[in-house]
């Protein structure tokens, strides 16, 4: 099972950005499917997670408004659309799959991607 993230570049405060990640696997047999991300000198952050049916979704507080989750089972791929991004947005971003359920503010995934460098500018 392999992710790629991809999608990630640099733009300026208030822009947008697609995140898409793709899976070599089927992602409608996979459980969560998630956004993490991390920031130089700060732990690893939950972004984002959705479900499989792709019904149910979270959001860190810190994103919440401004990021939306999706998935698209058919064509194993998942995807996070960033707008209003801040500077405090930058960081590298990761997608992650796990097998089974659990609470979707879970940290705990099988499977990760290499990430994608977001970075945001003043």
């Amino acid at each position: 099972v392999q992710l790629q993230a991809s999608g990630g570049g640099l733009v300026q405060a208030g822009g947008s950005l697609r995140l898409s990640c793709a899976a070599s696997g089927r992602t409608s047999s996979w459980s969560t499917m998630g956004w993490f991300r991390q920031a130089p000198g700060k732990e690893r952050e939950l972004v984002g997670a959705i479900s499989q049916s792709g019904f149910n979704t979270y959001y860190a507080d810190s994103v919440n408004g401004r990021f939306t989750i999706s998935r698209d089972n058919a064509k194993n791929m998942m995807y996070l659309e960033m707008n209003s991004l801040k500077p405090e947005d930058t960081a590298v971003y990761y997608c992650a799959a796990r097998r089974y359920y659990q609470d979707l503010r879970s940290y705990d995934y099988d499977y990760w991607g290499q990430g994608t460098q977001v970075t945001v500018s003043s």
